[in-house]
């Protein structure tokens, strides 16, 4: 749960709240979510959500 309302806090620094989101631009949203994917996060170790689920895959294709 905490997860979800930190992105969700983290989407709004870009779409204010109470805010439709009919309105907004697709480019817009898609530009929205590559800067999220590849902002490091500390949960993460500070590494980006990209960069740990490569580094994911990457442990589960070399254990096969």
């Amino acid at each position: 749960m905490m997860l979800n309302e930190n992105t969700n806090g983290l989407i709004r620094q870009y779409i204010p709240k109470k805010s439709h989101f009919d309105g907004v631009d697709e480019n817009f949203i898609i530009e929205i979510q590559n800067k999220l994917n590849n902002r490091p996060r500390k949960t993460l170790g500070f590494y980006n959500p990209l960069q740990t689920l490569n580094r994911n895959y990457q442990l589960i294709t070399s254990c096969t």
